[in-house]
């Protein structure tokens, strides 16, 4: 349809409605806007961030094509068992081999597997869980208000790991020691962060002027607090999310290493290794506990780089804004250019 011109505005067709294509375009532009907006050091942290991440991603994803062996695995079918505390190299164990026989480079690979998993079940948890309780606080006030954030301050003043401890304990008679109960416990963690985060930014976007004339025209506060406010109270929680999720990983090896996190026969975990390879360190078996803890060392380094560069370009707050430089004509050009205007008049 051709546009046409109605008082010198141009106007054309309508917008269509809204398709999967347009949608997974402004998903991908919504991605890609932090990475073309910075600059500097900020995209040095985001962009190696970034690479750390999606290569444990990647190892997470195609454990089963990557790893040569299972997680629990210590012989080959029909075969020998793998010997114990084997150098790597060994007997085409690349990385060498636990206490146990398990092939180290197969823990680190469905390790990366696990950690994913449980981090990402941990997150979406404290999200769901921590935003919602935050924006009905925020919102509602009264005596919701008050016995929600007693509630929150009485998690925060827990130590984290102690906290996750103890959620991890009361959970495993019920469901297990599997990865919920990891993700559960660490989402105990988490909730009160994004609980303050959010009911703070609630309470000051109540009370603006988009709000009240919702409010005004008769709008329901499930509404109100869904379509108006969530959008708007969000803004630092992705950059609070990404860090949270490398303090994630140090505290599933925590719990892994003091035995209250994922048990060994339902999958790997880098938490666990390092605590069997404790006492190898005393005997000179050093690589039973390096490799597990470069793991580690590497995802909390990405989401941890990933995280300041997040926050260095989307908070305004700590934002640094490119200076463009400006060119001034030289004096010269501007003096014969005002006599030229002044022989012209």
């Amino acid at each position: 349809m051709a546009t046409t011109e109605v008082g010198g505005t141009p106007t054309g067709p309508p917008p269509g409605p809204v398709t999967h294509g347009n949608l997974g375009k402004r998903i991908l532009r919504g991605i890609a806007r932090p990475y073309r907006n910075s600059h500097g050091v900020g995209r040095f942290m985001l962009v190696t961030g970034t690479i750390l991440l999606g290569i444990m991603i990647v190892l997470a994803i195609f454990a089963p094509l990557i790893a040569p062996y299972g997680f629990a695995q210590v012989s080959v079918a029909g075969g020998e068992r793998f010997g114990n505390h084997l150098e790597p190299g060994t007997e085409g164990h690349l990385l060498g081999t636990t206490t146990q026989g398990f092939d180290v480079l197969s823990r680190v690979v469905w390790g990366a597997r696990t950690a994913v998993v449980v981090v990402l079940l941990a997150l979406v948890f404290s999200l769901i869980i921590g935003v919602t309780l935050g924006l009905v606080a925020g919102y509602v006030g009264r005596w919701v208000d008050r016995v929600l954030v007693m509630i929150m301050d009485a998690l925060f003043t827990l130590p984290a790991l102690l906290l996750a401890i103890v959620v991890a304990f009361m959970l495993s008679g019920y469901i297990g020691g599997g990865a919920a109960t990891a993700a559960l416990a660490i989402t105990a963690v988490y909730v009160p962060q994004y609980f303050r985060v959010v009911r703070a930014a609630t309470v000051s976007a109540k009370e603006q002027t988009y709000v009240e004339a919702a409010r005004a025209m008769g709008a329901k506060p499930r509404t109100i607090m869904s379509r108006y406010l969530l959008a708007n109270v969000i803004q630092s929680v992705p950059v609070i999310a990404t860090l949270n999720a490398a303090d994630a990983i140090l505290t599933l090896a925590g719990l892994g290493f003091l035995g209250y996190g994922i048990q060994p026969t339902e999958a790997a975990e880098w938490g666990y290794d390092l605590q069997r390879a404790v006492s190898d360190a005393g005997a000179g078996i050093w690589w039973t506990g390096l490799f597990p803890g470069m793991a580690i060392v590497f995802l909390v380094m990405g989401l941890t780089l990933m995280g300041e560069g997040l926050n260095e370009t989307i908070n305004p707050a700590v934002r640094v804004r490119r200076l463009i430089p400006i060119d001034m004509p030289a004096r010269e050009s501007r003096t014969k250019s005002d006599s030229t205007t002044e022989e012209d008049a």
